[in-house]
């Protein structure tokens, strides 16, 4: 057991708004850069339709580092790591500022992608650590409203800050609150370790991550970065081999990173193939949006922001009803149904024009963020719900990784789409960039209904023995 010290009131009121502004900062960070991108995309002299490096880069960073993050909080204790982490995604924010170039600008993505890959695990660690069981669900309920907030407030501050700021203003705008954070981290943040020092499984995270960058640098090898086709293939053949030997490894060693194991539960198998594969579909929406918005239909980036509020308010309202509708119907049935109207709705964004009505369209992004909260948070649940409390953390650590990898992978696709799409415009019936981007939503809207069939495996109990969704689990 780690080691938990009585909490002195202070810390104990306190503590909790600390990892609440980390989750915040981290949130908003994620969803105000999408406004931004054809503003930054002007200013460093590059194509908006790719741009999606500055946003893979982090999301690939973050999901690299999650697994080691458990081990480094224990290694050198919560205190200084959490403080480390807020300090790095500042410093990491305020070269982002400086960037005059793309190549710095995604260099800058992935020292701030250091950062925040440890504020969220880490500062859960710490609420878990610091405070009994029964405190839990009110706590990590609290710390979560902040991560909320941000989809909501992010595009629309993005959009206004671009219109009459300027870009650098997005990522200056997290060091204040980064000073604020790392004052408040060593005021109140007790250092806790594990009280058992566990072998870190380093070869097996170096195949791991290996496996990652390559194919994800395949994916975007097709989009942003132009690579002949035989290095794509030689890239993804790459990261399947070590992703291979990861597994076989695994399978005799004693405390890897992820356990083989952990997929003779039925439920978590599912969960986490389906979460790799309807992510690919959703991933792309926060990056696709913004972009056909100004680009293709000449939206401004203020206008472009505030479209995004009823997608993220209605995802905040989706997730009250996603228990009632569970217990009602079961994950089978509401996970296949659920996903086969996602990919609809994604493919639904095809047939928006110049002639669509404004109304229609926010009707459109309401429905999609309604649908999207609701998949994430049964697919979240059922993923971690039948493992036992000894898999519990490993599961869970899973899981983070692969909605990061799966998010990041599914920009790099519509990237690639998009890239595709647009080369071609004039030949094969597309005529217009706005063209590009409605066979991109079909493409992939069919790609979120594949996933369906995945979730069609859960038996109709599956899940049923613990009615618990938990909708504490994020993005």
């Amino acid at each position: 057991m780690p080691n938990r010290a009585p909490l002195d009131a202070v810390t104990a009121r306190w503590l909790p708004w600390v990892v609440a502004i980390a989750f915040f900062m981290q949130s908003l960070d994620g969803t105000i850069l999408n406004t931004a991108l054809p503003a930054m995309a002007s200013d460093l002299a590059e194509n908006p339709l790719r741009m999606q490096g500055v946003i893979i880069a982090y999301m690939l960073t973050v999901a690299l580092l999650i697994p080691a993050s458990g081990w480094i909080a224990d290694r050198f204790g919560t205190k200084k790591i959490f403080f480390g982490a807020i300090l790095l995604f500042s410093f990491g924010s305020l070269l982002c500022a400086l960037s005059h170039s793309l190549g710095m600008l995604i260099g800058a993505r992935v020292i701030q992608g250091l950062g925040g890959a440890l504020m969220i695990p880490v500062g859960r660690l710490v609420v878990l650590r610091a405070y009994p069981r029964s405190e839990l669900v009110r706590i990590m309920g609290f710390i979560t409203i902040p991560g909320l907030l941000g989809p909501l407030i992010g595009p629309t501050m993005g959009g206004w800050m671009v219109e009459y700021l300027t870009w650098h203003w997005i990522f200056l705008i997290n060091l204040p609150v980064g000073v604020i954070g790392c004052y408040a981290v060593w005021k109140f943040i007790p250092d806790l370790r594990g009280s058992e020092r566990t072998r870190f499984d380093g070869l097996g995270f170096l195949l791991f991550g290996a496996a990652m960058v390559l194919i994800t640098i395949a994916m975007e090898g097709l989009g942003e970065l132009h690579l002949p086709h035989l290095r794509v293939m030689l890239l993804l053949f790459g990261g399947m081999a070590c992703l291979a030997a990861y597994w076989l490894r695994a399978g005799h060693v004693e405390n890897p990173l992820f356990a083989p194991s952990l997929f003779k539960t039925r439920t978590f198998a599912v969960g986490i193939l389906g979460n790799l594969f309807a992510r690919l579909g959703s991933g792309a929406l926060p990056f696709l949006v913004p972009l056909l918005l100004q680009v293709a239909l000449g939206y401004s980036p203020s206008q472009a922001g505030m479209s995004m509020l009823p997608l993220a308010a209605a995802a905040m309202v989706a997730k009250s009803v996603a228990r009632p509708l569970i217990e009602r119907f079961g994950y089978r049935t509401v996970l296949t149904g659920n996903t086969l109207a996602l990919g609809l709705m994604l493919a639904s964004m095809g047939l928006v024009s110049e002639q669509t009505p404004y109304w229609l369209l926010l009707a459109q992004l309401a429905v999609l963020g309604a649908i999207n909260s609701l998949q994430f948070t049964a697919m979240n649940t059922v993923t971690l719900i039948d493992l036992d409390d000894a898999s519990a953390s490993s599961g869970n650590s899973l899981l983070s990784v692969v909605a990061q990898l799966s998010l990041s992978l599914g920009v790099a696709c519509a990237g690639a789409l998009l890239g595709g799409f647009t080369a071609q415009v004039g030949n094969d019936g597309v005529e217009t960039v706005l063209g590009a981007f409605q066979l991109t939503f079909v493409t992939v809207g069919v790609m979120a209904m594949l996933a369906a069939t995945i979730f069609s495996q859960l038996s109709k109990q599956d899940g049923r023995r613990v009615k618990r969704p938990d909708e504490h689990i994020e993005h």
